[in-house]
């Protein structure tokens, strides 16, 4: 579903789902995007769009997380923050902070790459956020970032640096250029993205928080500052909560606009397009004179057809699309390719398999922003007492409905879930039969992300349990999940296929 309404206007979110985060550039009449993936893998995603409203996936440029023993469990609300991405000397380069790490860049001829591995520019405890900058006009570069008090004790300041132009190496030891503890009323500033124009050093980054927060702009005529700050966009009397942290582009005809997030509970930080221009002031005025917009005339652009990132998967060869992430580094063997469609996953043996939140073989797509239905068909080929495999609503709490393997030798429809503060799950419903190994599964996803789960075991859907109402982990939205597991053991405990992944709008 896009974000399109009407010829010639667009209305808010453009990406509807949990897309954290987003930094946008422009490359001649294409725009590309990417946004935080956390834990899970691949990681950044790479979205394409020629208008700015309709956007397609088309890759990850981090194909596992480093280092690889830290991811290979999941960490869902670690691993990537906040990417900047940006084109230089004909290279895409995206620079991120790991909060426990420190701050990585990759690089790569084209947005498909290759993608060079990840290269730790700086590494220490709470740098976040970071931003080059290369100075067109002196051929220095510059890098900004942010700081997670979680980690350094420290926050709500920028931190800069001069960098080698081959983003190998700072050249300094940084120095804070924007100390917003100064700034009456100002908190938890981060997120910040460096820019040039009309000879200042521009800074946006947002402040407030994510939920309450607001958009500022500083300026300097040098990089180290001082700076002037202004805020640029703000909630006001409009339903869009915290709208801040994203980025500045220009299209070819020189129509300014600017890409940001809006936090939305269970479906995480969805992405929202705002008009932008720049004031006889000489400061950028974002939105409707510094309030978000719901719908607007659509950018200058040539018209392009409808597009949004794929959701649904037949899973052709055994191959799953790009809109599937692992939670946490992928293990040999856990999706299995064949000739015919489907996707078979092995049932991974652990001693976790009473709670999907510590499993690293669930397979997830975000959570669409908008009330659908989520249906896959499933078959269990095993005959492992305890093999399990089904659909999942994953995050701090969860719930699934699947088919497992009986101590009888039956296959039975089991539907499960764990609380947030449960440290196992529990059922949800009375288990029943599954004559022939085979369910279809569904998910209906209404308002709030409140989910009632039902299955056809052949005689027709029939819901299961008590409503569900997702929840997200601290800073990512709820998921989707697809799972096969069997308990701890040895030997191999068979696989489960799952045919037919659908998501339909409500």
């Amino acid at each position: 579903m896009t974000a399109e309404t009407s010829p010639g206007t667009y209305t808010n979110p453009v990406l509807d789902a949990d897309w954290s985060d987003p930094d946008v550039v422009r490359v001649g009449d294409d725009f590309y995007l990417t946004a935080s993936s956390f834990g899970r893998a691949p990681g950044l995603p790479l979205l394409h769009s020629r208008d700015l409203v309709n956007w397609t996936l088309v890759g990850h440029a981090l194909e596992r997380l480093e280092p690889a023993a830290a991811f290979a469990t999941p960490r869902h609300d670690c691993g990537v923050w906040a990417p900047s991405l940006r084109y230089h000397d004909e290279r895409f380069w995206i620079f991120w902070g790991d909060p426990d790490q420190g701050i990585f860049q990759v690089n790569a001829p084209r947005i498909r790459g290759p993608w060079t591995r990840p290269h730790l520019l700086k590494a220490g405890k709470g740098l976040i956020d970071p931003c080059p900058l290369w100075d067109e006009e002196t051929g220095e570069a510059y890098l900004v970032h942010a700081w997670a008090k979680s980690r350094s004790g420290v926050k709500n300041r920028l931190t800069g640096h001069r960098m080698r132009p081959d983003g190998t190496e700072l050249l300094d030891e940084g120095k804070v250029i924007v100390d917003a503890d100064r700034i009456p009323g100002w908190f938890t500033l981060e997120g910040p993205k460096l820019y040039r124009h009309d000879g200042w050093f521009w800074i946006f980054a947002p402040a407030g928080g994510v939920e309450t927060g607001w958009q500022g702009a500083f300026r300097s005529r040098g990089f180290f500052g001082p700076y002037e700050e202004r805020i640029v966009l703000e909630q006001k009397d409009t339903d869009v909560n915290g709208p801040h942290q994203g980025g500045w582009v220009r299209t070819p005809s020189g129509e300014d606009w600017f890409l940001h997030f809006q936090q939305r509970g269970p479906y995480g930080r969805v992405v929202h397009l705002q008009p932008m221009r720049w004031g006889q002031d000489g400061w950028p005025v974002l939105g409707n004179d510094g309030a978000p917009v719901t719908a607007h005339h659509r950018p200058a652009l040539p018209p392009q057809p409808p597009a949004a990132p794929a959701t649904d998967d037949d899973f052709p060869g055994g191959r799953f699309g790009r809109q599937w992430q692992w939670t946490a580094n992928p293990g040999d063997g856990w999706a299995t390719q064949h000739s015919g469609d489907g996707l078979r996953l092995t049932c991974v043996r652990s001693a976790d398999a009473h709670d999907l939140r510590r499993l690293p073989n669930v397979l997830t797509q975000r959570l669409p922003g908008k009330p659908c239905a989520v249906e896959v068909e499933l078959r269990l080929d095993s005959d492992e007492p305890g093999a399990r495999a089904g659909l999942a609503v994953l995050g701090d709490a969860f719930s699934w409905i699947g088919l497992q393997r009986g101590a009888d030798g039956a296959v039975h429809l089991v539907h499960r879930f764990a609380e947030g503060v449960a440290e196992r799950e529990r059922d949800a419903d009375h288990a029943r039969l599954a004559p022939d190994g085979r369910a279809r599964l569904r998910i209906e996803i209404g308002a709030g992300a409140r989910c009632r789960f039902s299955a056809d075991t052949g005689d027709g859907f029939r819901p299961s349990g008590p409503v569900f109402a997702a929840t997200p982990w601290r800073w990512v939205g709820a998921l989707l999940g697809l799972f096969a597991l069997a308990p701890a053991g040895g030997g191999h405990a068979g696989a489960a296929t799952f045919t037919r992944f659908r998501v339909t709008p409500a």
